[in-house]
């Protein structure tokens, strides 16, 4: 049986509705974004959502919140940065959708729409991939960010030492003006 971090059994949903809180786990962050470069800070999270129903089809609202770190473009420190953002999604039978062949295309509509199957609602998926999505394309730890930095000047004699000796000709090369610089 597989376990989910974030599920919601559908006879627990009434059209009344019903609010759940969930820990967002530093651990399971850490776990669903290995392949992101976006992790955890340590620090876990929340997730506070309202959940109702209208027939079959189930309707989750709420607040997501999560503190991440990701690297920065220039320098690649960590940059640390909150998520916290409200959350919507409808969840509806997976007979419900009308996936005909494995090259089908979702429709517009069917955006924001959330497959369930059987007696639980999972949204494990939904919340990494707003995660994901809410973490910044160019991160900077500071709009001054000199980047990384070179270390000693290669002209410097200690320089030399801390270079790959492979590549000790080259510099020679360049050193003695025999190479053109165009």
């Amino acid at each position: 049986m597989e376990v989910h971090e974030f599920s919601i059994p559908v006879a627990d949903v009434d059209a009344g509705g019903k609010a759940f809180n969930f820990p967002v786990r530093a651990a399971w962050v850490r776990g669903v974004l290995e392949d992101h470069n976006a992790t955890t800070t340590g620090k876990d999270g929340e997730m506070s959502v309202r959940v109702s129903r209208s027939g079959a089809d189930i309707v989750v609202y709420g607040t997501l919140a999560a503190e991440l770190s990701t690297p920065c473009v220039r320098c690649l420190e960590p940059v640390p940065f909150t998520v916290k953002k409200e959350i919507g999604v409808m969840a509806v039978p997976v007979a419900q959708l009308k996936v005909e062949a494995p090259d089908y295309e979702f429709a517009a509509e069917e955006a924001d729409l959330l497959a369930y199957e059987g007696e639980l609602i999972v949204l494990d998926d939904y919340i990494r991939d707003e995660l994901v999505l809410e973490t910044p394309m160019t991160p900077l730890c500071s709009e001054d960010c000199p980047g990384m930095t070179h270390g000693s000047s290669a002209s410097e004699p200690e320089a030399e030492a801390s270079i790959d000796p492979r590549l000790l000709p080259l510099l020679r090369l360049k050193k003695s003006g025999k190479v053109s610089k165009e």
